[in-house]
C-alpha cells in the first residue's frame, strides 16, 4: 500500500490507517467500556489490516478504558520484528480512563498518560502522539512544553492535534514557533461528504504550515454506507441505536436525497456507496491518510477498493455538490 509523508514530520503513514477506537469499547465513552469488539475480533482486524498493507494503527489511551492499547500491545508481541518494526503507532490523550477520573492536557497528566500508554502498547516510543481535544483549563503553553519534552526525550516522534478548530490550530502553531517548541505536524478531525466544516477553517491552516491531515469518521458513523434509509428504523446495533446524538441532525430529506444519489452513482460505476465516499476523500489533496474503523475484517474492503478507484476533480466536485 502507498505511504505518504505526514506533513513535515518525517514520518510516513499508510494511506489507510486502522482506527482502533472500538477495541474493547466504543470510543472514549466510559459507559461503553467493555463493549465494542472483543479481543479476538480486534486481533482478526489487525491481522486483516496488516495483510492488506496497512501499517499505521490509530488508538487512544481512553479507548475501551485502555483495552485498545493493551490489545494492540498483545498483538504486537505475537509478531516478529518484521511486523513490529513496520507498524507506525499513533495514540492520543485527553479523556478520562474511567468514570470520575481526571482528564485534560496538563504537563503532569500528559507525562503520566504517555508512560501508561507505552506500557500497555509494550513499546518504548510511539511515532505519533495527539492531543485528543483542546483543554480549556490548561494553558496552551504548558501543554506544548510537555509535548516538546516528550519529543526531546525520544518517547514520541511527532505531535498532532485532534478535534481542533482552525483558530485553535493556528494559535498553537504560532506559540510553538515563538517558544521554539515541537509544533503540531498534522490535524485529525472528522471529515466526510456529510461533515465538511474543516474545509473552511482547518484546511487553510494546514496548507499554510505544511501540515498533514488524517480524517476520522470517513463514513460519518455509517451514514455513507447505505445502512440508514428513508422511512426505516436504524439496524440493530448500529451507531444510530447505540449513540445517535452526533448524527440526529442527518435525519433530513436533503440528506436522504444525497445518499440515494450517491448509491445511484456507485451502482453505475460497479462499486458501493462506501467505496465512493472513501475515494472522494482520497482525492482531496489535503488528505494524507484516512482513519477507517471497521467492525469486521470485510469492512476494510470499501477503503481498499477506493485506493483503486480514481475520481477526476470533476467527479469529486459533482459528488460533493450533491450533499447539503
Amino acid at each position: 500500500m502507498e505511504e505518504r509523508p505526514l506533513g513535515r514530520s518525517g514520518i510516513a503513514v499508510s494511506r489507510i490507517v486502522l482506527g482502533c477506537g472500538n477495541f474493547g469499547g466504543i470510543g472514549s465513552a466510559p459507559a461503553f467500556f467493555g463493549q465494542g469488539e472483543t479481543k479476538e475480533a480486534a486481533f482478526a482486524l489487525m491481522d486483516a489490516a496488516w495483510e492488506a498493507g496497512i501499517t499505521t494503527f490509530d488508538t487512544a489511551d481512553a479507548y475501551g478504558g485502555g483495552r485498545s492499547e493493551a490489545w494492540i500491545g498483545e498483538w504486537l508481541r505475537t509478531k516478529g520484528p518484521d511486523v513490529r518494526d513496520r507498524i507506525v503507532l499513533s495514540t492520543k490523550t485527553f479523556n478520562p480512563m474511567a468514570e470520575g477520573e481526571d482528564s485534560g492536557l496538563s504537563r503532569r497528566r500528559i507525562l503520566r498518560q504517555l508512560d501508561t500508554s507505552l506500557e500497555r502498547l509494550g513499546v518504548e516510543r510511539v511515532a505519533l502522539y495527539l492531543t485528543h481535544e483542546p483543554d480549556p483549563d490548561t494553558p496552551l503553553e504548558e501543554t506544548l512544553q510537555a509535548l516538546d519534552e516528550l519529543v526531546q526525550a525520544g518517547k514520541i516522534g511527532a505531535v498532532g492535534a485532534s478535534n481542533v478548530t482552525g483558530e485553535q490550530l493556528a494559535e498553537a502553531l504560532e506559540l510553538s514557533e515563538l517558544e521554539g517548541l515541537a509544533g503540531y505536524q498534522w490535524a485529525q478531525n472528522s471529515y466526510s461528504l456529510l461533515d465538511r466544516a474543516v474545509e473552511e477553517d482547518v484546511f487553510p491552516v494546514c496548507r499554510e504550515h505544511g501540515l498533514g491531515f488524517t480524517p476520522f469518521s470517513p463514513l460519518c458513523g455509517g451514514w455513507l454506507t447505505g445502512k440508514y434509509r428513508r422511512g426505516e428504523e436504524p439496524p440493530a446495533g448500529s451507531r444510530m441505536t447505540l449513540r445517535p446524538g452526533p448524527y440526529e441532525h442527518l435525519r433530513r430529506v436533503e440528506v436522504f436525497d444525497a445518499l440515494e444519489a450517491l448509491e445511484t452513482e456507485a451502482r453505475e460505476r460497479g462499486t458501493t456507496a462506501a467505496t465512493l465516499a472513501f475515494a472522494w476523500l482520497l482525492g482531496q489533496a489535503q488528505v494524507t491518510a484516512i482513519v477507517a474503523g471497521p467492525r469486521r475484517p470485510e469492512h476494510l474492503e470499501p477503503a481498499l477498493a477506493a485506493l483503486q478507484l480514481g475520481l477526476t476533480p470533476t467527479d469529486r466536485e459533482r459528488i460533493g455538490a450533491s450533499f447539503p
